[in-house]
């Protein structure tokens, strides 16, 4: 089966030549080199952006990660000749290098992966391998600040495309987090109830910045995942009223809903607006205030897709990403993380058809591990994770080289390093200790 990447191009020259193509992409972009979008060395006239693909319409604030141009070798090699050097470094560098390889990754920098998984997965592998001088990171940001709060203090994480971030954890940033907290304890007060619950606890989603994992840990809350979302709510409705859900709506109100609070008791708070845009009795009722945020990967499934999914395929099988619109989320069968999605494909033991509703990397690739089921994308169109796909081979063979000295870089430099100071990494370490131990 062809990589995500080759459909691209395949499809995008049937297009310039004014052919049928066997499928249509989000943006034709997507078959351009990812160094095409990053800055420039006069930036003058250049703007931060996610770039192609299903995060391309958010607007990237200014303070978004910017990469600089990498070398031209590694821009016009073929790919043959990435692989050759990505493959002599990782020989040398032994046991002194781990990659980690998240699901949504294009199948091309997946291969070289020593781990691949889900954030949280990978945030527990980067724990795995005390040996290893370098953690290679081929996710975004937000992965690459937990991999390094969690790793060893002489680890160094290396992101390879410094533009590899995440719209969704950018549309909760710090400023405007506190400010609602502010606002919050105006209504609410800092007080406990009778009951010893305070009134309200912070709960962020996996997918936020190192800053609000600390402001987290500093307030008494938790981080989740996709897959502990529901034992973390309960973990916190224990100890607190309510909870401030982070950035991601979509996830706190499928989790919540799914535990039985109703939708009247789940606001949503847009930082834009005045008390988020509620009324403060509508806050004092709540029992889940949702972030305006969103994954713009899952916001692009829809309830149509589903229902020619079933006119198509009789008795097909719909699992989608509880990221996605609840909606989708009750018109499919069944919903959870990728590990998830994985596991129950890899469980079924009679063929079956699969109408999976997550990033199309991740789906095309199950098809091809497992050919006796007939597994398929929701969204027809291909649009992959802008961010993930800022990740190629030749920035994989850029930061390898520059450390292993295999090709024309000295060797022994680290490259795009990610590191998060211990004023931030200590409290957020505090709220990720939380997370890991409260084990579905």
């Amino acid at each position: 089966m062809a990589s995500v990447t080759t459909t691209i191009e395949l499809i995008t020259r049937e297009e310039a030549l004014a052919r049928p193509a066997a499928g249509s992409t989000c943006s034709p972009d997507l078959a351009k080199g990812p160094w095409a979008f990053d800055a420039p060395a006069a930036p003058a006239a250049w703007a931060p952006s996610y770039g192609p693909g299903a995060s391309m319409a958010d607007d990237a604030p200014l303070s978004t990660p910017r990469q600089g141009q990498i070398p031209e070798e590694y821009r016009l090699a073929s790919d043959a000749e990435l692989e050759a050097r990505i493959l002599a470094a990782k020989q040398k560098l032994g046991e002194k290098l781990v990659i980690l390889g998240h699901f949504y990754q294009r199948d091309e920098v997946v291969r070289y992966a020593d781990f691949v998984g889900d954030s949280f997965q990978l945030a527990r592998a980067a724990k795995e391998k005390p040996e290893a001088e370098i953690i290679v990171f081929c996710g975004v940001h937000f992965m690459a600040e937990t991999a390094d709060m969690l790793s060893r203090p002489e680890q160094a994480v290396i992101l390879p495309n410094l533009a590899a971030g995440c719209s969704m954890a950018d549309m909760a940033d710090a400023d405007s987090v506190q400010a609602c907290w502010e606002q919050l304890a105006g209504i609410f007060g800092t007080e406990p109830d009778a009951d010893g619950k305070i009134p309200v606890m912070p709960v962020t989603y996996m997918n936020c910045s190192a800053a609000l994992k600390a402001f987290v840990g500093e307030h008494g809350g938790i981080v989740c995942t996709s897959s502990n979302a529901a034992t973390v709510l309960e973990w916190a409705f224990e100890r607190a009223q309510r909870v401030l859900f982070f950035p991601d709506q979509h996830l706190g109100r499928n989790t919540a809903k799914a535990m039985g609070v109703p939708l009247e008791q789940m606001p949503m708070w847009n930082p834009r607006q005045a008390l988020g845009g509620n009324d403060e009795q509508t806050l004092l009722d709540s029992r889940v205030i949702l972030w305006h945020g969103f994954c713009s990967v899952h916001k692009r499934f829809t309830v149509e897709q589903i229902e020619k999914a079933r006119a198509d395929y009789s008795g097909v099988r719909v699992i989608v990403h509880p990221e996605c619109p609840m909606p989708v989320v009750d018109a499919a069968d069944e919903s959870g993380s990728t590990d998830y999605i994985r596991k129950a494909i890899a469980a079924a033991e009679e063929p079956t058809v699969f109408a999976v509703g997550t990033e199309i990397n991740m789906v095309n690739r199950l098809a091809a591990e497992f050919p006796q089921h007939t597994i398929f994308c929701l969204d027809p169109v291909i649009c992959p994770c802008s961010t993930m796909y800022r990740i190629h081979p030749g920035y994989l063979a850029w930061v390898l080289e520059a450390y292993a000295g295999t090709g024309t870089l000295p060797g022994g430099e680290i490259l795009n390093r990610i590191t998060v100071p211990e004023s931030v990494a200590v409290p957020a370490r505090v709220a990720l200790e939380r997370m890991l131990a409260a084990r579905p």
